[in-house]
């Protein structure tokens, strides 16, 4: 059984009513939004009553907006007139019938379709002592009394309804495929023998929270012992809006005390499961984006079709992991650098298509 989401403005004329906050991004074609808002006419004092599909960019904080350090950019933006009557006649599904019911004989049914170029909604973890709305991409609908469509026109916070959703893409049901690999063959100093390190994985996408196997190969024909593998998996972000901010956090790093001597081969899988609940304290890591406080996961990767404007996009997310071999000297010469033998292999993170939870009741 669904949930119904509903808003109602401070002076009480209108309430906004969805069925869903999620919005699945198919590639081809995303969900329509399909919603309802309950009028109240004798409220409305002779003005017109809207409802608007917004998606926006939001990078830093709002308290900075007067430095000039706060940037905000409406990426899409649709308005539809509710009241009166302009020509907005949508096919009636049956969630807006759902939602109709819900709201009564003044109910008004509408319908916004969202491009398929536009960006998924991302959060940017907020710091422990940030305040105001979080930086990212998110969606909003909102329902307002105004004397005409301008966007330009300052709304009273009585006279509006919102309501934030979330635009999502899931990965295919077919998750399989050969999995990335990566091998490198490394000499060092007063030796005339190389390291050789293979790293695969078994699939091209895994779901947030699932276990990830990472199949390491070493031959160490060296006269060096490698101490130990260490694994860590890092987000780069690069936010494209806001002069080309890219960074980069680490998500996971776990070192298996796996001992190769010299002259020794070792084989092996090393299991890894990057989650949020580990990261909570980082400041501008991507996540999903988020509504209230209800839980989300790690940023999932952005997928970008042929053709698609990279601006548009706002931010891009993707990850790579990277094996390291612990070299150590031994002797008087000390440990070598974990950078010394390493590689990287791209990760993609996504979240599993739901079952479908049916309408409302």
């Amino acid at each position: 059984m669904a949930k119904v989401y509903k808003k109602t403005s401070g002076n009480g004329a209108l309430t906004l009513y969805l069925g869903k906050r999620d919005y699945v991004d198919h590639v081809q074609q995303v969900d329509p939004v399909e919603g309802v808002v309950k009028i109240d006419p004798s409220e409305l004092g002779g003005k017109k009553v809207f409802v608007q599909l917004c998606c926006a960019f939001r990078y830093g904080r709002e308290d900075l907006d007067v430095i000039g350090l706060s940037f905000r950019k409406d990426i899409w933006i649709k308005h539809i007139q509710l009241y009166p009557e302009a020509g907005h006649k949508p096919t009636l599904t049956p969630m807006h019938e759902c939602l109709l019911k819900k709201a009564g004989e003044q109910g008004h049914a509408f319908t916004f379709d969202i491009e398929t170029n536009l960006p998924c909604s991302v959060t940017l973890q907020p710091g422990p002592d940030d305040t105001g709305k979080a930086c990212g991409v998110d969606f909003e609908v909102k329902t307002y009394i105004a004397d005409v469509e301008d966007p330009e026109e300052k709304l009273d916070k009585k006279d509006t309804a919102r309501l934030i959703i979330r635009k999502i893409q899931f990965a295919p049901d077919a998750t399989g495929g050969p999995g990335p690999k990566a091998d490198i063959c490394k000499s060092f100093m007063m030796s005339d023998k190389p390291v050789h390190l293979e790293a695969s994985l078994d699939k091209e996408i895994y779901y947030h929270g699932d276990p990830i196997k990472v199949h390491v190969k070493v031959n160490n024909e060296t006269s060096k012992t490698v101490t130990k593998i260490k694994v860590t998996v890092d987000q780069t972000t690069d936010v494209v809006l806001y002069s080309a901010d890219k960074y980069t956090k680490t998500v996971l790093s776990q070192e298996f005390g796996e001992t190769i001597n010299a002259n020794s081969t070792f084989e092996g899988s090393l299991a890894i499961t990057p989650l949020l609940v580990e990261n909570k304290e980082k400041r501008g890591l991507a996540l999903d984006g988020r509504l209230k406080d209800e839980d989300t996961n790690l940023a999932s990767n952005t997928i970008i079709r042929p053709g698609m404007d990279k601006e548009v996009l706002g931010i891009l997310v993707s990850y790579k992991i990277k094996v390291n071999l612990m070299v150590s000297s031994g002797g008087l010469l000390g440990g070598l650098t974990a950078s010394d033998v390493q590689v990287e292999l791209p990760l993609i993170l996504m979240n599993p298509k739901p079952q479908d939870v049916g309408l409302p009741e």
